[in-house]
C-alpha cells in the first residue's frame, strides 16, 4: 500500500513537471512541450482508466464558456491541448507563460506514434464506411505496430450503441480514436464515459477524411500563421461571422486582465 502510494506521488510529480495547466477564461488549457508528450501519454495509460483528451480551438472555449455539458467534459478532460493561435497568444498575454500550440493530425500522427512504440493499440468509431475501411488501411500501413482492434462507422441507428459500445469496453483500446457521424461529437464521449472503459479517447471531426486522403488538413505554413481559418470561411461563409465573437474573446481578455485575479 505504501509502495502505491509513492509510486502516485512520483508520477504526481512527473506530470507538473512534463506539463503545466493554466485556467483561460475559466476553461482549462494545458502547456506540453512535444519532447514531453509521449511521457505524457505514457503516464496516463499507467493509470488505468478513462482518459478525455480535447483539442480545443477558440471556438470551443467560448462554447465551453455558455454549454454546461460541455465545460464539464473539458474540465475533467486528462489533457486540453491548443490548436488555435488565439488561446496561445491569450496564454502569454494573460499570464506570460508561452504555450504550445498542436496542429490536430500532427497531434494524432504523433500519438499513433507514441503509442505504436509499446505496441499499443486503437479503436475506430465514426467516419462513412468507405472512409473507415480506408482509413483502417492507412494507419495499419503507417503504423504497423500498432493493433487497430476494432472499427464501426458512424450515422449509427441508436438500438445499435450498446452491442458496439460493449465491444469497445471489451476490446479495451488504449486509444478510441472518434470522428465524425457520432451524435453529439465530443458530447457522445462523455456521455458514454462509463461504459467506454480504459484508455484514451478522442475525438476529431475530419480525421478519419484526412487519413484516407479524402480531405487535405491546412499546409504547417499557413497553420503556424494562425491562417487555417480563411480556408474554412471560404468552405462555409458564414463563418467570417466569427469575427464578432472573436473580437468579444480579446475584450475578455483585457477585462480579465484588468479585473479578474
Amino acid at each position: 500500500m505504501e509502495t502505491e502510494v509513492i509510486e502516485g506521488r512520483e508520477r504526481s510529480t512527473r506530470e507538473q513537471e512534463t506539463r503545466f495547466r493554466v485556467e483561460l477564461l475559466k476553461i482549462p488549457v494545458d502547456i506540453i512541450n512535444p519532447d514531453e508528450l509521449s511521457q505524457v501519454v505514457y503516464d496516463l495509460l499507467a493509470e488505468e482508466k478513462g482518459q478525455n483528451i480535447v483539442l480545443l480551438s477558440l471556438w470551443d472555449l467560448l462554447f465551453a464558456r455558455r454549454n454546461r455539458e460541455y465545460q464539464d467534459y473539458v474540465k475533467n478532460a486528462a489533457l486540453v491541448i491548443p490548436i488555435s493561435k488565439s488561446l496561445v497568444s491569450g496564454i502569454r498575454f494573460l499570464f506570460g507563460k508561452n504555450a504550445v500550440r498542436y496542429m490536430p493530425f500532427d497531434f494524432i500522427v504523433s500519438l499513433l506514434t507514441i503509442l505504436e512504440k509499446r505496441e499499443f493499440s486503437a479503436y475506430l468509431l465514426g467516419g462513412r464506411r468507405e472512409v473507415l475501411l480506408k482509413t483502417e488501411k492507412n494507419i495499419r500501413q503507417t503504423f504497423p505496430r500498432l493493433h487497430v482492434v476494432g472499427r464501426f462507422p458512424g450515422h449509427f441507428k441508436r438500438h445499435e450503441e450498446p452491442a458496439f459500445i460493449e465491444a469497445i469496453k471489451k476490446a479495451s483500446p488504449s486509444l478510441l480514436l472518434v470522428g465524425e457521424g457520432v451524435s453529439g461529437a465530443e458530447r457522445w464521449i462523455a456521455r458514454n464515459s462509463q461504459g467506454l472503459g480504459s484508455g484514451l479517447r478522442l475525438w476529431c471531426s475530419d480525421i478519419f477524411d484526412v487519413f484516407a486522403e479524402r480531405k487535405r488538413h491546412p499546409s504547417r505554413a499557413v497553420f503556424e500563421k494562425g491562417l487555417e481559418w480563411v480556408g474554412y470561411c471560404f468552405a462555409s461563409p458564414l463563418r467570417f461571422f466569427r469575427v464578432f465573437p472573436y473580437i468579444y474573446y480579446k475584450l475578455l481578455l483585457v477585462y480579465y486582465k484588468l479585473f479578474v485575479k
